[in-house]
């Protein structure tokens, strides 16, 4: 698992950089304006509502272009301008889920970028009661997307039985892949819990943008070959 470590700290630290970009746009906004009172008391509550318009990678970059220890920041923190891509490409792309166990006997992977009506046809085992995390693999192509979330709605005869939502963060583009671990977790034990499962998997962000959607089978059973 990643963790609180230099993947999940670039992504506070850029949720960080956004907010402040943003907080001085909305205050740059506000220069000349005098307020009574009360309407600063109003103004403040509605700031806390105001959505800041979005900039783009090349914006933030090109921001303060005369303070030499900003750009230095930036470019430590979001790196290079990427080169272009196709605009035919999406943003964010989801290649791969793996459910990560110890003790099961081999890997267990969804590839993301095939026909994902296959996967609504294939039924990954789990072992009853054995640890487990899982693993989100992605790529991040032209702009920072922020808040992004992975949310796993899970069914049993048609019935919700679990909802499970994982915050994987903020991120900037890079060629390279991003690999994001969950915390672990312990599968279902018990006759009750043995069985076959429906799971509704979801990745989307901030901006409420469904970046992939896809369903799959899940078992759960008392031994790995059973």
């Amino acid at each position: 698992m990643l963790g609180l470590d230099v993947c999940e700290a670039g992504g506070q630290l850029l949720e960080l950089l956004w907010l402040a970009l943003c907080y001085r746009d909305i205050m740059a906004d506000k220069e000349g304006v005098t307020l009574s009172l009360e309407e600063e008391e109003d103004a403040d509550v509605a700031l806390a509502y105001k959505t800041p318009e979005k900039k783009s990678l090349r914006e933030i970059q090109e921001l303060d272009p005369g303070d030499e220890s900003l750009r230095k920041y930036k470019q430590a923190l979001l790196g290079a301008i990427p080169a272009a891509v196709d605009a035919s490409v999406p943003n964010v792309q989801v290649t791969k889920l793996t459910l990560m166990c110890e003790q099961a006997p081999g890997p267990i992977t969804m590839d993301l970028t095939g026909d994902l009506e296959v996967l609504r046809g294939q039924a990954f085992v789990l072992k009853e009661g054995v640890d487990y995390r899982v693993k989100v693999s992605f790529k991040v192509n032209r702009e920072i997307v922020c808040g992004l979330r992975c949310l796993h709605l899970t069914y049993r005869r048609g019935r919700p039985v679990d909802r499970d939502v994982f915050m994987v963060g903020s991120y900037a583009p890079r060629a390279e892949e991003y690999e994001v671990v969950t915390p672990a977790e312990e599968a279902p034990r018990g006759w009750l819990a043995r069985g076959s499962y429906r799971v509704r998997s979801l990745v989307t962000d901030d901006d409420k943008m469904e970046h992939l959607s896809w369903e799959w089978g899940l078992c759960i059973k008392k031994a790995w070959e059973d």
